[in-house]
């Protein structure tokens, strides 16, 4: 069963609207910006991508700083779709493309012996915490640097009552920065909240909000599963 039906079953369940409203959008970096961290790409053989619109970002700041990527370039990817993506840009040979199962540590694997001399680039977004891939790189001691292509973005959400809503679920900071700029003079009230991921929750605990769920965990594995434990409670 994919996650949307699951929210669907939900809201038949207990009589409910769900709604989905993101607070933020994905957008590349300008090369200024990326000329910021001081990354030459032409030192890294070999780059790490988690996400596809990290590999837009990444070839659309190529071609804008007039970068040619070699074909010796070799790319390891964290899942078959973000691998199969790269096919937008470049052609696709199994000889210099790798992906793993999801997690970090199948793209350990993918490296092994062999590509371990590699010198790696990690494709990331804006954060303010190392992501689990750049903690196992470091783990492992490869030679490997992490450079930002994307950014979170605010999107705007003043057409919306927010207050209509009895509870919202953040998945990332960059929600809860949408969510004040948006409305300064927001107040929780008796709004829930619901977490999901870890980087989420520093931001809102620093934002004085009260979560009701935090999610994963091995009891709550997702956002559905959070949903349904507190509406079977209330």
């Amino acid at each position: 069963m994919m996650e949307g039906d699951k929210y669907y079953d939900l809201a038949q369940k207990y009589e409910v609207e769900i709604v989905f409203r993101p607070f933020i959008k994905v957008e590349g970096l300008s090369s200024k910006e990326f000329r910021q961290q001081k990354i030459s790409i032409l030192d890294y053989t070999a780059i790490v991508f988690s996400a596809r619109t990290t590999i837009d970002a990444f070839f659309l700041l190529c071609e804008e700083l007039r970068v040619k990527v070699p074909e010796t370039m070799k790319y390891f990817c964290t899942t078959e779709a973000v691998a199969n993506y790269l096919q937008k840009h470049i052609v696709y040979r199994k000889r210099k493309i790798f992906f793993g199962d999801g997690t970090p540590s199948s793209i350990i694997g993918l490296i092994g012996p062999k590509h371990k001399g590699e010198k790696f680039l990690i494709a990331t977004a804006e954060s303010t915490t190392k992501d689990a891939v750049t903690k196992i790189f470091e783990t492992q001691k490869f030679e490997f640097a992490t450079a930002v292509f994307v950014k979170p973005v605010s999107q705007d959400l003043k057409g919306i009552d927010i207050k209509s809503y009895d509870v919202m679920v953040l998945f990332n900071p960059a929600d809860v920065k949408s969510l004040y700029e948006n409305y300064p003079d927001f107040a929780q009230g008796n709004t829930k909240f619901i977490s999901y991921g870890k980087t989420v929750v520093a931001a809102m605990e620093e934002a004085g909000l009260s979560i009701e769920i935090s999610a994963p965990t091995p009891e709550i594995p997702s956002v559905a599963k959070a949903l349904d434990i507190y509406l079977s409670n209330n």
